[in-house]
């Protein structure tokens, strides 16, 4: 064989030794990005249905849509409850107390509420860092506040049946102003630090509104907004009902824009500082939304957050520091691990979570349901 012929066959061979080295190396090789990603979902928690957890209700009690659900610091669970009972339910049951705790077996150790103060359409719950229950109320204008054992009335912030409207009824247009009148508030939210009051006043009104320990007036944010707004991503703005307000343990506060799809991000003085896009397959479609309430992991950094998407009857687990969407479970339908309505979760300090079923619009599980934490 001629040198010239050796050479064009040594070249040949280098080059198919070259591209498929080649071949391998890129069919192997995954960006650090995707890596990194694929490592974080990997370690993301994971949760086991304990669809026995919580006992069984004093004979012929009957919840109705579960409005919220909140923990307190000893880790038992607080249930708020409309009961909007059926015509058949009502021949068959009783309307159970509006308000439950729960202690950490699922045993009932306490219950209590008078439906005619309380606000009307129970929505939305939270535990303060001194043990009181706040509770709100979307057919309503108030937000209350009781002691532990919901045995004394301590504050209320607005006033039963005058709504921040044109003409001060339910009827009216909405405000967005009053200093002193809510207008269908949908959750609460207080600062540990200095006993600020944050309100997402939301199913009339399109703000979140803040008021001292003692119920005055301090500040507040937000207005109606368009869908290109929205799309474009512009902050402050809502899109029919400003649904759930969290503080975290960063300072910033988080507030659920249901049916605009995101969680927008504020500092306490209601400066915008970031979307977290909560992408779903019915929120407008059905007019659900996609996010209606919030909760973060209960380590101090708040690593991950878990989303209530109502509009796909799911929770989502997110990397709170990205807002990307590691993990999800749950699905429409009405087994134990399924959701029908689902409407609320509520998180403990060892990393369980509690859902609250309402779904008035489709008839609703009705039920409360527990994930335990099983690890990562």
């Amino acid at each position: 064989m001629s040198v010239e012929k050796t050479t064009k066959s040594l070249r040949g061979i280098c080059g198919i030794v070259i591209v498929a080295g080649c071949a391998i190396f890129f069919a192997s090789w995954r960006p650090a990005v995707s890596v990194a990603q694929e490592r974080q979902k990997s370690q993301a928690p994971s949760f086991r249905l304990e669809p026995l957890w919580r006992k069984s209700l004093p004979p012929r009690w009957i919840t109705g849509e579960v409005g919220g659900t909140c923990f307190d610091e000893q880790d038992h669970l607080f249930t708020v409850n409309r009961g909007n009972l059926t015509p058949k339910e009502q021949v068959l049951g009783d309307v159970s107390k509006a308000v439950i705790e729960f202690d950490t077996d699922g045993k009932i150790v306490n219950s209590w509420g008078d439906r005619e103060i309380l606000p009307k359409k129970l929505h939305g719950c939270f535990v303060d860092y001194q043990g009181n229950v706040w509770i709100a109320g979307n057919e309503d204008s108030i937000v209350q506040k009781y002691t532990h054992d919901g045995s004394k009335l301590l504050l209320q912030i607005g006033t039963k049946g005058r709504f921040d409207t044109s003409d001060g009824t339910i009827n009216g247009a909405p405000m967005n102003s009053s200093h002193e009148l809510l207008n269908l508030p949908s959750s609460v939210a207080v600062d540990p630090e200095n006993g600020d009051v944050y309100i997402t006043d939301g199913y009339g009104n399109r703000r979140v509104v803040v008021f001292d320990r003692n119920g005055h007036f301090l500040r507040q944010w937000g207005r109606q907004g368009t869908l290109a707004e929205v799309d474009a991503g512009v902050g402050g703005v809502f899109l029919k009902v400003v649904h759930y307000v969290v503080l975290g343990n960063d300072g910033l506060v988080y507030v659920c824009d249901r049916l605009g799809g995101r969680v927008q991000v504020f500092d306490k003085s209601g400066n915008f500082k970031r979307n977290i896009i909560i992408e779903s397959k019915t929120a407008r479609l059905t007019g659900i939304g996609s996010v209606c309430q919030i909760a973060f992991s209960p380590d101090r950094e708040q690593k991950y957050m878990y989303v209530c998407n109502c509009g796909d009857e799911e929770i989502r687990v997110l990397d709170h520091a990205t807002g990307e969407t590691l993990v999800k479970f749950g699905r429409s339908g009405f087994e134990a691990g399924e959701f029908n309505g689902l409407h609320s979760l509520a998180v403990d300090s060892k990393g369980n979570i509690v859902t609250g079923e309402a779904g008035v619009a489709t008839g609703g599980g009705h039920r409360v349901q527990m994930f335990r934490f099983v690890g990562n």
